[in-house]
């Protein structure tokens, strides 16, 4: 399968800024084996495969998938036919995903970036999904995520975002775990919130259990094509 070249760089891109999450992404994923990393999973979350067989996403894109990590939602996507590119912050995570890539044949393109501040131009992207991102940003960051993903995703454009639930209290999990208030107040001026759904935690074991997860929201969005109305 011919693989397909990412979205062309703007003609001048922006200076990231230092990564400032309590996390070190880059070193985490150069010290320890992806596959025991306790948010990699080798199969798609379930909100996305429902997205793309109730067609609220379809194929062909070009679709962003944020935070991409290992790339199991990048590969998953790209096998259903969508034009596919992963962008994260850790170097190690994009060659393992660039290496799964072609193991697979796949003509998934993954990107070594900040999602605060990427190389692609405006409107690049059709869709986006972040199946983790959003949540591990210090709050100060979160609006400068919301201009960004805005910037990328063309007018009446989907993007699936999912977050770990401030109603999650156990130990495991990001630091900065939005309420569904915190999170329409960022992203509400560039997007409508097509739908939400809060999910409990299955398990009272901890994250790093195999098959379990922590409470969490997704919320199904689309791109505004005009400014957001003014308050009534």
């Amino acid at each position: 399968m011919a693989r397909a070249t990412a979205p062309p760089a703007a003609t001048s891109p922006r200076a990231a800024p230092a990564p400032t999450a309590e996390v070190d992404w880059a070193r985490l994923y150069a010290t320890v084996a992806y596959r025991r990393l306790p948010w990699y999973s080798p199969r798609p979350p379930a909100w996305l495969v429902r997205a793309v067989t109730e067609r609220w996403l379809r194929p062909p894109g070009p679709v962003l998938d944020v935070g991409c990590g290992a790339g199991s939602s990048a590969l998953w996507l790209s096998r259903r036919g969508f034009r596919v590119t992963g962008i994260d912050l850790a170097p190690v995570a994009v060659e393992v995903a660039r290496r799964r890539a072609r193991t697979a044949g796949s003509s998934a393109v993954f990107v070594q970036g900040n999602i605060l501040a990427t190389p692609f131009r405006d409107r690049s992207f059709g869709s986006a999904v972040d199946s983790g991102c959003f949540h591990s940003l210090p709050v100060t960051d979160r609006a400068l995520y919301a201009r960004e993903v805005a910037r990328l995703v063309r007018p009446s454009g989907r993007v699936l975002v999912t977050w770990i639930a401030r109603e999650e209290t156990g130990e495991y999990g990001p630091p900065h775990r939005p309420s569904l208030e915190e999170v329409t107040s960022a992203l509400e001026p560039y997007f409508v919130f097509e739908r939400t759904e809060f999910a409990e935690r299955r398990s009272a074991r901890a994250w790093s259990a195999r098959g379990r997860r922590l409470s969490r929201y997704t919320a199904s969005l689309t791109r505004r094509r005009s400014a957001q109305p003014p308050a009534r």
